[in-house]
């Protein structure tokens, strides 16, 4: 197994893609940290971890919240010999749809605090307890629209920040044996895009969609979480300050 005897935290867990990551990485003999605001979704995750053999533990915590981030570090260096992996999973665009002159302030600093702050934040902690050890796995969630993408002002700055802070990072914590790399996904295939456009509307827009991608589909969680289970593995121990786009082709 690739994360046998390794502790990792994985934020948003409730979500598609977190849930998904968090339950590749138990499958690779993971210890994980379930991470998110929906207690109800996280401890699901955590019952379908159990029922196949893993093991979890679920922390809740509003990661839009800094006493909260603290918190959440803090419990895990009292309930924890050691924190090898954080992925930044939390996230989401609260201002999908807007023009320029329309760019809501509450809306656009809602999504700087979700997107951005949070993994700054997380990140700080994190590093704060890799340091000691030497050691680290730090993988954060940027997106395809790092790129820029009209309409999607506030977001797609949020995740072009994560890009540079990704970059930063890395440099800052090479030296102490801890990578630090960022995923970016195309659109993902998960269940809230359903629940918010409805089955029609999300049906159009994945065929729509696919007809444009190389690869003519769109992503599954898997192929994300596949990507973070490489990046915290072994075998990317000499690979730092990278971006992986997720994207079947897009945008080439």
């Amino acid at each position: 197994m690739k994360l046998s005897g390794k502790t990792a935290l994985v934020t948003g867990a409730a979500g598609g893609i977190g849930s998904a990551v968090a339950g590749c990485f138990a499958a690779e003999g993971a210890s994980l940290i379930l991470s998110d605001c929906n207690r109800e979704g996280a401890f699901v995750v955590r019952e379908r971890i159990g029922e196949e053999g893993g093991e979890a533990t679920v922390i809740i915590a509003d990661v839009t919240l800094e006493n909260e981030i603290r918190d959440l570090f803090a419990q895990i260096e009292d309930s924890f010999s050691s924190l090898d992996i954080v992925v930044n999973i939390a996230g989401g665009d609260v201002e999908p749809v807007a023009d320029v002159e329309t760019i809501d302030y509450e809306r656009m600093s809602r999504n700087l605090d979700l997107n951005l702050k949070s993994c700054i934040l997380s990140c700080r902690e994190a590093c704060r307890i890799m340091k000691h050890r030497r050691y680290g796995r730090i993988v954060n969630m940027s997106s395809l629209v790092y790129r820029g993408s009209p309409g999607q002002f506030s977001y797609s700055a949020a995740k072009g920040g994560i890009f540079s802070f990704t970059r930063s990072l890395a440099m800052a914590m090479g030296g102490y044996n801890i990578t630090v790399n960022a995923l970016a996904p195309a659109l993902v295939d998960v269940p809230m895009f359903s629940k918010i456009l409805g089955p029609v509307r999300w049906k159009a827009m994945v065929e729509e969609t696919s007809g444009r991608y190389p690869l003519q589909r769109i992503a599954m969680p898997e192929d994300v979480a596949k990507a973070a289970l490489f990046l915290v593995s072994d075998d990317a121990a000499f690979i730092t300050g990278q971006i992986l786009e997720i994207s079947g082709g897009a945008r080439l």
